[in-house]
C-alpha cells in the first residue's frame, strides 16, 4: 500500500473516531447494488389478555361468596374479619372497615390504610385524612354528619406499597357490596386505585378526574361517581390543590341540586 493511500485511510479513521464512530457495524462493505432480501413470513404473535382482566386469585371465589352472604353493612365486616384469603391479614394490625355516616348518601372510597388506620383502625385518620376532612369541611361536609369513607382495601400493605392488581381483584367483591349496603345517592373515588378499580379504566387519575362517570354494581344498579385527587397526593403535590378544589366545587354544585 502507497504512503500517501495509507496516510490518507488513517487520516480517515480518525476523523471518524472524532466524530464518536468507535467500531465496526459490518466486516464487509454493503453491496448496494443487490436487492434486499425476502422479508421472511411474519410469525402470528401471541394472542393478548383481554383488557383490564386480571388472573384471580384462588380465594376470590371465597371472598365473592362471603361478601353476597352479607346482608348488612354489620355482617359485612364480620365476614371480611372472618376471610383468610389474603396475606396482608397477616401482616396489618387491624381490620379498616369504614367510617362516617353509611345513610348520609354520599360515599368516598380510597385506596388503603396507611400507618396511623392500621393502628386505629379507621380510615383516614392520618394527615391525608385530615387534609381531606378540611377540604370536605370547606364545603360543608363532616364525617360526622354527611359522609361515608372506605378503602379498596381492608388491610394495610406492607411499607404502605400500592395494592397490586391481585390485591384489589380479591377485595373487590366486598367492596361492591360495601357500597351496594350503604346505597348512597353519589360515590367520590379517591385517587387512581379506587378509579381503576371500579370504573374498569385505563386512564390515569389525571385523566379520570373532575367530572361525573358511573359505577355499576353487580345487580345492575348504577351509581354516578366522581374521580378526584387522592388527598396523599396533594401533599406530595401542593401545585395540584387548584384541581382538587374544582372537582370539591363540581360536588358541592351536584349535592344542591338535590
Amino acid at each position: 500500500m502507497e504512503g500517501g493511500t495509507r496516510g490518507a485511510l488513517l487520516a480517515a479513521l480518525r476523523l471518524q473516531l472524532d466524530w464518536g464512530a468507535d467500531e465496526a457495524l459490518l466486516e464487509a462493505p454493503a453491496d448496494r447494488t443487490r436487492p434486499p432480501p425476502a422479508a421472511p413470513e411474519p410469525s402470528r404473535p401471541p394472542r393478548p389478555a383481554a383488557p383490564g382482566r386480571i388472573a384471580l386469585p384462588p380465594a376470590a371465589a371465597e371472598a365473592g361468596a362471603l361478601a353476597a352472604g352479607a346482608a348488612t353493612l354489620a355482617a359485612l365486616r364480620e365476614a371480611m374479619a372472618a376471610f383468610g384469603g389474603s396475606p396482608l391479614r397477616e401482616t396489618a394490625t387491624s381490620l379498616v372497615f369504614a367510617d362516617g355516616v353509611a345513610e348520609s348518601g354520599l360515599m368516598l372510597i380510597g385506596e388503603a390504610p396507611g400507618a396511623d388506620e392500621d393502628r386505629l383502625g379507621r380510615p383516614f385518620v392520618g394527615a391525608s385524612g385530615q387534609l381531606l376532612d378540611r377540604m370536605l369541611a370547606s364545603i360543608g361536609l363532616d364525617r360526622g354528619r354527611n359522609f361515608y369513607i372506605t378503602n379498596i382495601l381492608p388491610f394495610r400493605p406492607p411499607g404502605n406499597r400500592t395494592p397490586t392488581d391481585a390485591e384489589i381483584a380479591l377485595f373487590l367483591p366486598f367492596v361492591l357490596r360495601h357500597v351496594a349496603l350503604a346505597a348512597p345517592r353519589r360515590l367520590v373515588l379517591l385517587g387512581g386505585v379506587a378509579a381503576k378499580a371500579l370504573l374498569g379504566a385505563r386512564e390515569g387519575i389525571t385523566r379520570l378526574r373532575g367530572r361525573w362517570h358511573q359505577v355499576t354494581l353487580p345487580d345492575g344498579t348504577a351509581i354516578p361517581a366522581l374521580a378526584t385527587l387522592h388527598p396523599a397526593y396533594l401533599l406530595r403535590n401542593p401545585a395540584a390543590k387548584r384541581d382538587a378544589w374544582a372537582d370539591l366545587l363540581l360536588l358541592r354544585r351536584s349535592l344542591d341540586a338535590d
